[in-house]
Protein backbone atom coordinates (compact mmCIF):
# COMPACT_ATOMS: atom_id res chain seq x y z
CA UNK A 1 0.00 0.00 0.00
CA UNK A 2 1.69 3.04 -0.62
CA UNK A 3 1.94 5.57 1.86
CA UNK A 4 0.86 8.76 0.95
CA UNK A 5 -1.18 9.72 -2.28
CA UNK A 6 -0.59 8.28 -5.28
CA UNK A 7 -2.86 7.36 -8.21
CA UNK A 8 -1.17 4.76 -10.91
CA UNK A 9 -3.49 6.55 -13.61
CA UNK A 10 -1.47 10.03 -12.86
CA UNK A 11 2.22 8.51 -13.58
CA UNK A 12 0.89 6.96 -16.98
CA UNK A 13 -0.44 10.47 -17.81
CA UNK A 14 2.80 11.48 -16.71
CA UNK A 15 5.19 8.58 -18.75
CA UNK A 16 3.00 9.10 -21.74
CA UNK A 17 4.13 12.95 -21.84
CA UNK A 18 7.28 12.73 -21.06
CA UNK A 19 9.61 12.19 -24.35
CA UNK A 20 12.86 10.20 -22.87
CA UNK A 21 9.73 7.79 -21.37
CA UNK A 22 11.12 3.90 -21.98
CA UNK A 23 7.57 3.06 -20.61
CA UNK A 24 4.75 1.06 -22.23
CA UNK A 25 1.74 2.18 -20.79
CA UNK A 26 -1.94 0.83 -20.32
CA UNK A 27 -3.10 0.13 -24.27
CA UNK A 28 -6.98 -0.09 -22.79
CA UNK A 29 -8.94 -1.66 -20.11
CA UNK A 30 -7.20 -1.48 -16.79
CA UNK A 31 -4.37 0.72 -16.24
CA UNK A 32 -0.96 -0.84 -16.39
CA UNK A 33 2.47 0.47 -16.44
CA UNK A 34 5.12 -1.82 -17.59
CA UNK A 35 8.88 -0.73 -17.36
CA UNK A 36 12.14 -3.02 -18.40
CA UNK A 37 15.51 -2.08 -17.55
CA UNK A 38 18.70 -3.03 -16.79
CA UNK A 39 19.19 -4.21 -13.15
CA UNK A 40 20.96 -1.56 -10.42
CA UNK A 41 23.63 -4.55 -9.82
CA UNK A 42 24.30 -5.00 -13.64
CA UNK A 43 23.06 -9.16 -12.64
CA UNK A 44 20.53 -9.16 -15.43
CA UNK A 45 17.66 -7.53 -17.24
CA UNK A 46 13.97 -7.23 -15.01
CA UNK A 47 10.45 -6.35 -16.33
CA UNK A 48 7.87 -5.16 -14.64
CA UNK A 49 4.03 -4.54 -14.99
CA UNK A 50 2.08 -2.11 -12.25
CA UNK A 51 -1.14 -2.00 -11.28
CA UNK A 52 -3.14 -0.27 -8.76
CA UNK A 53 -6.63 -1.62 -7.17
CA UNK A 54 -9.76 -0.11 -5.92
CA UNK A 55 -8.20 0.20 -2.71
CA UNK A 56 -5.18 1.77 -3.87
CA UNK A 57 -2.90 -1.50 -3.33
CA UNK A 58 -0.37 -1.39 -6.08
CA UNK A 59 0.81 -5.02 -7.31
CA UNK A 60 3.33 -5.90 -9.71
CA UNK A 61 3.73 -8.79 -12.06
CA UNK A 62 7.76 -9.15 -12.76
CA UNK A 63 9.74 -11.07 -15.24
CA UNK A 64 13.31 -11.19 -16.24
CA UNK A 65 16.94 -12.79 -14.88
CA UNK A 66 18.75 -11.42 -11.67
CA UNK A 67 17.44 -10.64 -7.86
CA UNK A 68 13.67 -10.00 -7.82
CA UNK A 69 13.99 -8.12 -4.77
CA UNK A 70 16.25 -5.85 -6.18
CA UNK A 71 14.07 -5.07 -9.48
CA UNK A 72 10.83 -4.72 -7.65
CA UNK A 73 13.18 -1.89 -5.60
CA UNK A 74 13.96 -0.28 -8.73
CA UNK A 75 10.79 -0.14 -9.81
CA UNK A 76 9.07 1.17 -6.66
CA UNK A 77 12.05 3.93 -7.26
CA UNK A 78 11.07 4.51 -10.89
CA UNK A 79 7.75 5.47 -9.80
CA UNK A 80 8.64 7.42 -6.29
CA UNK A 81 6.69 4.48 -4.31
CA UNK A 82 10.12 3.97 -2.30
CA UNK A 83 9.62 7.00 -0.05
CA UNK A 84 7.17 7.61 2.41
CA UNK A 85 5.25 10.17 0.59
CA UNK A 86 2.51 10.90 3.89
CA UNK A 87 4.31 14.58 4.74
CA UNK A 88 3.87 15.61 1.18
CA UNK A 89 -0.06 16.82 1.78
CA UNK A 90 1.62 18.69 5.07
CA UNK A 91 3.92 20.75 2.30
CA UNK A 92 0.72 21.84 0.36
CA UNK A 93 -0.82 22.92 3.29
CA UNK A 94 2.03 24.89 3.99
CA UNK A 95 1.96 26.69 0.31
CA UNK A 96 -1.28 26.86 -1.10
CA UNK A 97 0.23 27.53 -4.71
CA UNK A 98 1.33 24.08 -3.98
CA UNK A 99 -1.64 22.67 -2.47
CA UNK A 100 -3.85 23.69 -5.13
CA UNK A 101 -1.84 22.35 -7.93
CA UNK A 102 -2.10 18.70 -5.76
CA UNK A 103 -5.91 19.26 -5.69
CA UNK A 104 -5.70 19.72 -9.00
CA UNK A 105 -3.74 17.05 -9.76
CA UNK A 106 -4.20 14.15 -6.91
CA UNK A 107 -1.91 11.47 -6.35
CA UNK A 108 0.92 12.80 -9.32
CA UNK A 109 4.89 11.44 -8.26
CA UNK A 110 7.65 11.93 -10.59
CA UNK A 111 8.27 9.16 -13.13
CA UNK A 112 12.24 8.75 -13.26
CA UNK A 113 14.64 7.67 -15.36
CA UNK A 114 14.87 3.87 -14.74
CA UNK A 115 18.44 4.62 -12.87
CA UNK A 116 21.63 7.38 -13.78
CA UNK A 117 23.08 4.91 -15.76
CA UNK A 118 19.95 4.78 -17.99
CA UNK A 119 19.56 8.89 -17.61
CA UNK A 120 23.28 9.42 -18.49
CA UNK A 121 23.08 7.09 -21.78
CA UNK A 122 19.76 9.44 -22.91
CA UNK A 123 21.64 12.50 -22.25
CA UNK A 124 24.04 11.41 -24.09
CA UNK A 125 22.15 10.06 -27.21
CA UNK A 126 20.03 13.16 -27.08
CA UNK A 127 22.61 16.01 -27.31
CA UNK A 128 22.16 17.52 -30.50
CA UNK A 129 19.64 14.77 -31.91
CA UNK A 130 15.90 14.62 -31.85
CA UNK A 131 14.13 13.08 -29.04
CA UNK A 132 12.53 10.81 -31.33
CA UNK A 133 15.71 9.78 -33.02
CA UNK A 134 17.26 9.30 -30.22
CA UNK A 135 14.79 7.15 -28.28
CA UNK A 136 14.74 5.41 -31.76
CA UNK A 137 18.68 4.75 -31.34
CA UNK A 138 18.09 3.46 -27.69
CA UNK A 139 15.50 1.29 -28.29
CA UNK A 140 17.81 -0.82 -30.96
CA UNK A 141 20.67 -0.05 -29.01
CA UNK A 142 18.32 -2.30 -26.40
CA UNK A 143 16.99 -4.85 -29.05
CA UNK A 144 20.19 -5.70 -30.95
CA UNK A 145 22.34 -5.72 -27.35
CA UNK A 146 19.65 -5.59 -24.44
CA UNK A 147 17.22 -7.82 -23.72
CA UNK A 148 13.65 -8.20 -25.00
CA UNK A 149 11.19 -9.46 -21.90
CA UNK A 150 7.65 -10.29 -21.80
CA UNK A 151 5.65 -9.02 -19.10
CA UNK A 152 1.54 -8.55 -18.58
CA UNK A 153 0.99 -9.79 -22.52
CA UNK A 154 3.74 -7.35 -24.15
CA UNK A 155 7.43 -7.49 -24.91
CA UNK A 156 9.26 -5.02 -23.59
CA UNK A 157 13.02 -4.25 -24.68
CA UNK A 158 15.88 -3.09 -22.01
CA UNK A 159 18.55 -1.02 -22.63
CA UNK A 160 22.21 -2.91 -22.78
CA UNK A 161 23.82 -3.61 -19.32
CA UNK A 162 27.25 -1.52 -19.24
CA UNK A 163 29.67 -4.59 -20.22
CA UNK A 164 27.45 -4.89 -23.10
CA UNK A 165 27.17 -1.64 -24.19
CA UNK A 166 31.26 -1.02 -23.98
CA UNK A 167 30.99 -4.33 -25.85
CA UNK A 168 29.57 -2.63 -29.26
CA UNK A 169 31.84 -1.38 -31.74
CA UNK A 170 30.48 -0.01 -34.42
CA UNK A 171 28.11 3.35 -33.72
CA UNK A 172 24.17 2.69 -35.41
CA UNK A 173 23.49 4.37 -38.06
CA UNK A 174 23.80 8.03 -38.04
CA UNK A 175 25.50 8.67 -35.21
CA UNK A 176 28.76 9.74 -34.61
CA UNK A 177 32.15 8.09 -33.04
CA UNK A 178 31.77 10.38 -30.55
CA UNK A 179 28.65 9.40 -28.85
CA UNK A 180 29.45 5.76 -29.03
CA UNK A 181 32.52 6.80 -27.10
CA UNK A 182 30.61 9.17 -24.39
CA UNK A 183 28.41 6.34 -24.34
CA UNK A 184 31.14 4.02 -23.71
CA UNK A 185 32.43 6.29 -20.50
CA UNK A 186 29.10 6.44 -19.18
CA UNK A 187 29.12 2.38 -19.28
CA UNK A 188 32.58 2.53 -17.48
CA UNK A 189 30.85 5.00 -14.82
CA UNK A 190 28.81 2.26 -13.82
CA UNK A 191 30.66 -0.36 -13.61
CA UNK A 192 32.73 1.51 -11.17
CA UNK A 193 30.61 2.85 -9.20
CA UNK A 194 29.98 6.03 -10.23
CA UNK A 195 26.48 6.08 -11.04
CA UNK A 196 24.49 4.34 -8.19
CA UNK A 197 21.68 5.97 -6.77
CA UNK A 198 22.20 5.68 -3.58
CA UNK A 199 25.74 6.84 -3.42
CA UNK A 200 24.98 9.92 -5.78
CA UNK A 201 21.84 10.80 -2.82
CA UNK A 202 24.22 10.37 -0.19
CA UNK A 203 26.85 13.14 -1.40
CA UNK A 204 26.22 16.90 -1.34
CA UNK A 205 24.21 18.52 -4.30
CA UNK A 206 27.22 20.05 -5.64
CA UNK A 207 29.79 17.44 -4.99
CA UNK A 208 27.50 15.19 -6.63
CA UNK A 209 27.20 17.36 -9.96
CA UNK A 210 30.92 17.88 -10.34
CA UNK A 211 31.27 14.21 -10.03
CA UNK A 212 28.77 13.54 -12.49
CA UNK A 213 30.56 16.06 -15.05
CA UNK A 214 33.38 14.11 -14.71
CA UNK A 215 32.20 11.54 -16.94
CA UNK A 216 32.71 12.61 -21.02
CA UNK A 217 30.07 13.74 -22.53
CA UNK A 218 27.73 14.72 -19.20
CA UNK A 219 27.70 18.74 -18.70
CA UNK A 220 26.28 21.16 -16.30
CA UNK A 221 22.75 20.17 -17.51
CA UNK A 222 22.87 16.48 -17.84
CA UNK A 223 24.18 16.03 -14.35
CA UNK A 224 21.38 17.87 -13.18
CA UNK A 225 19.21 14.92 -15.35
CA UNK A 226 21.06 12.52 -13.79
CA UNK A 227 21.01 13.39 -10.01
CA UNK A 228 16.83 14.84 -10.43
CA UNK A 229 15.38 12.39 -12.71
CA UNK A 230 17.71 9.43 -12.65
CA UNK A 231 18.24 8.40 -9.07
CA UNK A 232 14.37 8.88 -7.67
CA UNK A 233 15.37 11.75 -5.73
CA UNK A 234 12.87 13.25 -3.08
CA UNK A 235 14.43 16.91 -2.06
CA UNK A 236 16.80 17.68 -4.64
CA UNK A 237 15.55 21.33 -5.94
CA UNK A 238 15.84 21.76 -9.39
CA UNK A 239 15.59 25.29 -9.43
CA UNK A 240 17.77 26.08 -12.26
CA UNK A 241 15.62 24.19 -14.85
CA UNK A 242 14.32 27.50 -16.79
CA UNK A 243 10.84 25.16 -16.84
CA UNK A 244 10.65 25.68 -13.39
CA UNK A 245 11.59 28.65 -12.74
CA UNK A 246 8.93 30.05 -15.35
CA UNK A 247 6.48 28.44 -13.55
CA UNK A 248 7.49 30.11 -10.28
CA UNK A 249 7.44 33.21 -11.90
CA UNK A 250 4.52 32.64 -13.07
CA UNK A 251 2.40 31.18 -9.97
CA UNK A 252 4.41 32.93 -6.92
CA UNK A 253 4.88 36.43 -8.86
CA UNK A 254 7.63 37.35 -11.12
CA UNK A 255 9.80 38.88 -7.69
CA UNK A 256 9.53 35.48 -6.69
CA UNK A 257 12.91 34.32 -5.66
CA UNK A 258 13.03 30.30 -6.91
CA UNK A 259 15.72 29.45 -4.09
CA UNK A 260 13.41 30.64 -1.70
CA UNK A 261 10.17 29.60 -3.04
CA UNK A 262 11.63 25.89 -3.26
CA UNK A 263 13.02 25.76 0.50
CA UNK A 264 9.31 25.79 0.92
CA UNK A 265 8.87 22.36 -0.18
CA UNK A 266 11.28 20.40 1.85
CA UNK A 267 11.73 17.65 2.09
CA UNK A 268 9.88 17.44 -1.24
CA UNK A 269 11.28 19.46 -3.36
CA UNK A 270 12.26 17.38 -6.47
CA UNK A 271 8.35 16.32 -6.08
CA UNK A 272 6.87 19.80 -6.04
CA UNK A 273 9.58 20.65 -9.04
CA UNK A 274 7.86 18.30 -11.29
CA UNK A 275 3.80 19.05 -9.89
CA UNK A 276 4.97 22.60 -10.93
CA UNK A 277 6.33 21.74 -14.34
CA UNK A 278 3.92 19.14 -15.48
CA UNK A 279 1.28 21.18 -14.36
CA UNK A 280 2.03 23.91 -17.22
CA UNK A 281 -0.70 24.29 -19.87
CA UNK A 282 -3.36 21.39 -17.67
Amino acid sequence: MPSGDFDLRASIRFSEGWEPAAIAPSRGGAPVLRLAFAADDWGGHAAVALTQDGDGVVHGELAGTGDPALAWRQALRIVALHEDGRGYAAVGARDPVLGGLQARFPGLRPVSFHSPYEAAAWAVLNARMPAARARAVRDGLAREHGAVLEVAGEALPAFPLPEALLAVREPPRGVPEEKLRRLHAVAGAALAGRLDADALLALPRDEALARLQEIRGVGPFSARLVLIRGTGATDVAATEEPRVRARIAELYGAAADPEAVAEGWRPFRTWASVLLRSSAGG
